[in-house]
């Protein structure tokens, strides 16, 4: 068990427990330091750093993740001690916000031409005040016995090339970048492997301003870690890691602290804070 999740999410997107309830759990299990990082919000830091006050040993990084578009695989950036009051970074995840709304309603219209009957308010309320987002549409469908794990929602319908799948407004690897930056955050690019070319990817945001890559994510080998290592030191970058955990799919996730994170990752992070 590692004493650092440097990635994981609430009820504030499109996490099962509220931010609280994941700061209740994170100072149970021991754990000195994580971040809350919701898919295109900070709606849930305050309750988060609010809930954290109880554990003087759990320090709370207040953190978002923001979706980003390329041509081929996924970018997401994550931000981190980001000034979650900042006007434009919250006018600019509200527009994300709305149109992650507008994506899933789409997928729900597909998924209904396929038989998949599901139905929108159910979604609304499975969100609740959430950010929308494709697991939500999954715990629907499997609700209804469409499904026999939550994963299967994406592999068969709602994935990247899944019949039902439906792309929406996103910023640019580098306007995310930027946007962080604004909100005097800590960029840093997540989960490096769902991009075809890494590599190029952290040069050009490197130049944008990144600090650091997610080096020790949950389900990354040692040869993955060691290349990203070695990626992190050619660039001058911080490594970080975490879990990305959502609490959906307990039988299958790494539990919160389940990826190990070296402590000197949340030290180069805060020490650059």
């Amino acid at each position: 068990m590692s004493g650092i999740d440097l990635h994981i999410h609430t009820t504030a997107s499109d996490g099962r427990f509220s931010p609280a309830e994941i700061v209740r759990k994170a100072a149970e299990l021991g754990l000195s330091i994580i971040a809350i990082s919701d898919h295109d919000t900070v709606n849930g830091i305050a309750e988060a750093l609010a809930a954290a006050e109880a554990y003087p040993r759990l320090t709370v990084i207040p953190a978002v993740e923001i979706n980003t578009d390329i041509p081929r695989g996924e970018a997401h950036v994550l931000g981190y001690f980001i000034d979650f009051t900042d006007r434009e970074l919250n006018v600019s995840l509200e527009h994300l916000r709305d149109s992650r709304r507008q994506r899933a309603e789409k997928m729900v219209a597909k998924l209904e031409k396929l038989g998949v009957h599901i139905d929108w308010q159910r979604v609304q309320e499975i969100a609740g005040e959430g950010a929308i987002g494709r697991p939500h549409l999954a715990q629907a469908m499997l609700e209804k016995g469409y499904i026999a794990n939550w994963q299967e929602a994406f592999t068969r319908y709602i994935g990247k090339d899944g019949p039902a799948y439906v792309e929406r407004e996103k910023i640019t690897p580098t306007g995310a970048v930027e946007l962080i930056l604004n909100a005097s955050g800590l960029p840093v690019l997540a989960h490096p492997f769902t991009i075809d070319d890494p590599e190029t990817m952290i040069v050009e945001l490197k130049q944008a301003g990144l600090v650091g890559i997610e080096t020790y994510y949950k389900d990354y080998d040692a040869s993955q870690v060691a290349e990203l290592a070695r990626l992190a030191e050619k660039y001058n970058l911080i490594t970080t890691g975490g879990t990305d955990y959502h609490g959906i799919d307990e039988a299958r996730e790494v539990i919160i602290g389940g990826r190990d994170v070296p402590a000197e990752s949340a030290e180069r992070l805060i020490a650059l804070a």
